[in-house]
């Protein structure tokens, strides 16, 4: 009788070490707190979503497109270019999101379509033509659906910047006023994937 309590609390003690294990893991395919759906039960949604857009919409690239991820913590990588075909993650970086999506609640953020909230918006966009602007050279970005609509009018756009970070780090990276920003290295990859492309790449934000 003994033996057999001993044993049922040596078992106890192993499945809870193993779902603190679980719990203080972030890997792409894990659940995690104040997630609903784990990283990759979201990649596969947005993954889906984007399939079935360029399938119907032959203006737009069918072999590559950018998913980003904002449930993700700002500094794990959570910007990734996706190979349509065989679905597979290319390269992937750090990307920032907009001030105004903070709330003060880790893990939490606020998504806006209006102007001049410095917010994040959820949805797909199209990358339209390059410019020179504050930043140097950046994207236009031109939203497809009503939780974007405003992108073109806010001035959202895929830019670098200096001070973004290029290695994943335990702490927040810094913020922009609504942008997707990335690292100027990074950057560096992306550009040489838009501007070969004979038609539009479509990037989303999901969360």
């Amino acid at each position: 009788m003994n033996k057999l309590i001993a044993l049922m609390i040596i078992i106890g003690i192993g499945l809870i070490a193993f779902k603190i294990s679980r719990t203080n893991n972030w890997s792409f395919a894990e659940r995690t707190e104040n997630t609903t759906l784990s990283d990759q039960e979201r990649y596969n949604k947005a993954f889906n979503r984007v399939k079935s857009l360029v399938e119907n919409k032959k203006k737009y690239n069918e072999e590559i497109a950018f998913l980003l991820d904002m449930r993700r913590p700002s500094g794990r990588n959570r910007f990734f270019v996706v190979d349509l075909q065989n679905n597979r993650i290319l390269d992937q970086g750090l990307v920032a999101h907009g001030s105004g999506s903070e709330t003060g609640k880790a893990g939490q953020l606020h998504f806006s379509n209006t102007e001049n909230s410095y917010a994040t918006s959820l949805g797909m966009y199209s990358i339209g033509p390059s410019y020179n602007g504050h930043f140097g050279k950046a994207y236009k970005l031109y939203g497809l659906e009503d939780s974007n609509s405003n992108a073109y009018s806010r001035n959202i756009v895929l830019h670098k910047y200096n001070s973004m970070p290029y290695d994943e780090q335990v702490a927040s990276i810094c913020l922009s006023q609504g942008c997707p920003m990335v690292n100027v290295k990074f950057y560096e990859r992306l550009q040489a994937v838009i501007d070969p492309s004979p038609k539009q790449i479509i990037l989303t934000i999901y969360y």
